[in-house]
């Protein structure tokens, strides 16, 4: 089904307090994860490889009041903003990358005052067909150098 939610955070006053208190309450493994310097972020992994559910993420409160998160992925952040202010709901985040090659985020408030993510995947980066005419060479090369010895 399209635009499902693949991701949440948790916003915490205190990530130590938070951390233990998830981890205990419900065995989810917390760790920090890598991100552009200054910006504090940790995995939250809430089930096995294989199990259904999704995973999110934790961080430092940004604002008061700021409530946790479900994203939801969608094809274009631009296009579905535009359909979430046709449909009366609020943009509250403009579209900005998460970082380098791991997509853009966005939030708007539903009618109801709920807050809602947007993700948008960053492009998959495809090899040029350089790059496949020269892996092939050598591939072939490997080959072919097998075979002599």
């Amino acid at each position: 089904m399209p635009n499902s939610i693949v991701h949440f955070e948790i916003p915490a006053d205190d990530i130590a307090r938070a951390k233990a208190f998830y981890e205990k309450t419900f065995g989810w493994k917390i760790k920090p994860f890598p991100m552009p310097p200054g910006h504090e972020y940790y995995g939250v992994t809430t089930r096995k490889k294989g199990e259904p559910g999704i995973d999110g993420g934790m961080m430092k409160r940004n604002m008061p009041g700021q409530p946790f998160t479900n994203y939801i992925t969608v094809k274009s952040i631009d296009a579905m903003n535009q359909v979430v202010q046709a449909n009366g709901g609020t943009v509250i985040l403009p579209k900005q990358e998460i970082a380098k090659d791991m997509g853009w985020i966005s939030a708007f408030k539903d009618p109801e005052n709920n807050v809602i993510g947007l993700h948008e995947m960053a492009p998959v980066a495809r090899p040029t067909p350089t790059a496949k005419k020269s892996s092939a060479k050598r591939a072939r090369g490997k080959r072919a150098g097998k075979k002599r010895r």
